[in-house]
């Protein structure tokens, strides 16, 4: 892979994150109602850092919930039975909440689709949202995110790789060719 160009510095991706806290806020009437659910790895430090933005510049009454899914046993190209498979977890009954499923980059939809199965495991919300800090386009299923940081097109010879402080020890949004 080739370095192309840095994308987002850390205070770019500090401000997208604010932006979509506040989106979240806007777009839902019961903020008490909401979970945050971090797709593993990046998506779940992006849900802290979402949840830690509603309590410290919306509504410091509370903590949103922060749940991990773990989708590697329901891929699409993986054995289909999820009866035994570990989805990760969740600290708090899902059921008739809206749970807001978040990763760092959206590209064939596939990642979302097997986060969906892995959230069914835990019970029934009462609606579905998404979060990415990109999105980059090329869907193979037909799923969008309602909430994005960055729409960045790219081709399919291209790759974003997003860094969080928490993992890769800087925040940073790069494309690569």
């Amino acid at each position: 892979m080739e370095y192309k160009a840095t994308l987002f510095d850390g205070k770019a991706l500090e401000r997208a994150f604010i932006r979509i806290a506040h989106e979240i806020s806007e777009q839902n009437e019961n903020l008490k109602d909401i979970v945050l659910v971090g797709i593993k790895t990046r998506g779940v430090p992006f849900a802290n850092r979402l949840a830690k933005y509603m309590f410290e510049k919306i509504d410091n009454s509370f903590n949103v919930p922060v749940g991990i899914l773990d989708i590697t046993d329901f891929r699409d190209d993986a054995d289909r039975n999820h009866s035994n498979k570990n989805a990760g977890e969740i600290p708090v009954d899902i059921t008739g909440k809206t749970v807001i499923i978040t990763d760092d980059v959206i590209y064939t939809g596939r990642t979302a689709r097997a986060a969906l199965d892995a959230l069914i495991t835990f019970g029934r919300p009462a609606k579905i949202q998404f979060a990415v800090i990109v999105d980059r386009g090329h869907r193979e299923v037909p799923i969008r995110a309602d909430y994005v940081g960055k729409n960045i097109p790219t081709s399919k010879n291209e790759v974003i790789k997003v860094g969080l402080s928490e993992i890769d020890k800087n925040d940073f949004v790069e494309i690569y060719e």
